[in-house]
This record gives C-alpha cells, sequence and structure tokens, in this order.
C-alpha cells in the first residue's frame, strides 16, 4: 500500500513532445526532447518497436519528472514516459484535451 504522502512525492507532468530520435546505440530506444513547462527534458524510452518516430511529435504525454536521472545507453535520460503495456502493445498516457505543457497531475 503507498500513502498518500509518498504519491505526493510524484511529479507527474503533462509534456509535449518536441523531438524525437531514435537512440544511436539501441535498436528499440528513442531520446526524446519533451517540454514540461518550465525546461525541456531529455527522455530514453523503449517504445520504437510500438510508434513511427513522425506520430510522437506534438504529443502530449505523462512524464514522472522528478525521478532520477539515469545513463541509458550512454545519454542521461531525465524522467521517464508513463505507459501501459499488454501481452503484444504498449500505449503513452495522454491526456485527452490540450492543456499546457508543465500541467500537474494528482
Amino acid at each position: 500500500m503507498v500513502s498518500f504522502d509518498d504519491f505526493s512525492k510524484l511529479d507527474l507532468k503533462i509534456g509535449k513532445v518536441i523531438e524525437v530520435n531514435p537512440h544511436p546505440d539501441a535498436e528499440k530506444l528513442y531520446v526524446l526532447k519533451v517540454d514540461i513547462g518550465e525546461k525541456v527534458v531529455t527522455l530514453v524510452a523503449g517504445i520504437k518497436p510500438f510508434y513511427e518516430q513522425d506520430s510522437l511529435l506534438g504529443k502530449q504525454v505523462v512524464v514522472l519528472a522528478n525521478l532520477e536521472p539515469k545513463t541509458l545507453r550512454g545519454i542521461v535520460s531525465e524522467g521517464m514516459l508513463l505507459a501501459a503495456r499488454s501481452k503484444d502493445d504498449l500505449g503513452l498516457l495522454t491526456c485527452d484535451k490540450k492543456v499546457d505543457p508543465g500541467s500537474k497531475i494528482g
């Protein structure tokens, strides 16, 4: 069971994908630039098998913005995209209405 205090430590925000590139050293990874309001962050995400590069541009996604940075195949990822995974597919958590990048979730 997660306490409310623990949940409130998560900084979940809406981000707007502004750039997408294949990771130079990983077949299944993209390197994304995502506007989360006060800054643009770099995210490394294993979503390449599920999304075409161009389909991600401009997409509003849910980002865990205060995750400890992690280096993935030589590139620092500054957060995490949230997604739901089934047996054969993956779907990004998105916002169904246009909101400003950096809008808080909670």
